[in-house]
């Protein structure tokens, strides 16, 4: 999906009423119970963080159509996360909706003491048992996309990537957007920092200003605060998961999007046939499932550049073309 230079301020609602959407709508057709069932978010970060943002916009969507009831707790540590959970459970929640990375095996214990509710997490684990079913936030697609973008518009030949914490998920994200940068700019180079949470853009900020002084002309921000460095230095900026664009219209010039309503959808419609959740959703947030897409401005790339791209692009929607998938901590 393209913006020109006139509509660059096109927002992230008009995307996911879009594209994105119509794969969240194709994928379930229906998840309508007689009545809504309860469903409870618990965000460890602040649900202005990009991540919960997008689990809770959904959550927020799917409450107004009348799918769902919503009930949501924010800001909720690790150490409190179990207790949360299992308040969650006893309230009557249906399903459950979070984030495990920081107690992957108090939740799966948790879940298990609570076996008549869902739980589906974002997670770096597996799911368990019929009821702990888990996902992965897979926008590397578009982030392999906007690094091919962003390897032949740099200048100095060096960018770089603000990440929160090397799990598997951050660092396939981070290396599928260096893969994109190397595959049209082999001789680029690449810079790497993680802020040690999940949620502190101060810290992005000076991450990214510490890679524009040693040479950096393009950031890929994985966290939020990032862009607000190349902002004050006068140099581009790619965002993630939600289009950051509007906010930094001199700045962002494009995002490797993610949309967890069709994770969501998939999640409510077991729960509401009462079929075991125990499984993995990850793959319906993947870009050939319509679930994840980049979004950028048309014309910061020059028009041969953004060619290359949408070929890509379309061969990755096709399923004929397979980003790499690569896990380990960035170097």
């Amino acid at each position: 999906m393209t913006k020109n230079n006139n509509d660059a301020l096109v927002s992230r609602r008009f995307m996911l009423a879009s594209g994105l959407a119509l794969g969240a709508s194709a994928l379930v057709p229906s998840v309508r119970a007689a009545s809504p069932i309860k469903v409870a978010g618990i965000h460890g970060s602040p649900v202005e963080n990009a991540w919960n943002s997008v689990l809770h916009k959904a959550l927020q969507d799917a409450a107004a159509e009348g799918v769902i009831e919503y009930v949501f707790s924010e800001g909720v540590s690790g150490t409190d996360y179990p207790r949360a959970m299992s308040e969650y459970a006893e309230q009557g929640a249906k399903l459950i909706i979070g984030e495990t990375f920081p107690v992957e095996k108090q939740a799966r214990s948790v879940a298990a003491d609570y076996p008549e509710t869902s739980f589906v997490m974002g997670s770096s684990g597996t799911f368990s048992g019929d009821n702990f079913g888990t996902f992965g936030t897979w926008n590397f697609d578009g982030a392999y996309l906007a690094g091919m973008l962003a390897g032949k518009m740099t200048k100095s030949n060096i960018v770089g990537s603000v990440g929160a914490i090397p799990i598997p998920e951050v660092n396939m994200l981070i290396n599928a957007f260096a893969a994109g940068v190397k595959a049209v700019n082999p001789d680029a180079k690449h810079l790497t920092s993680f802020i040690g949470t999940f949620f502190d853009p101060p810290k992005a900020r000076e991450a990214g200003l510490a890679q524009i002084d040693a040479g950096a002309d393009i950031l890929f921000g994985e966290r939020i605060g990032t862009a607000d460095a190349a902002k004050e230095r006068g140099i581009k900026s790619i965002g993630s998961l939600i289009d950051y664009t509007s906010r930094y219209p001199d700045t962002v010039f494009a995002n490797a999007l993610w949309n967890f309503r069709p994770i969501l959808n998939a999640a409510i419609a077991d729960a509401v046939a009462g079929k075991p959740v125990g499984r993995e959703y990850t793959s319906y947030g993947l870009m050939k499932e319509g679930g994840s897409d980049i979004v950028y401005v048309k014309g910061s790339a020059p028009a041969e550049v953004e060619a290359e791209m949408e070929a890509v692009r379309a061969q990755i929607k096709a399923g004929t073309f397979e980003v790499p998938q690569n896990m380990a901590e960035p170097t």
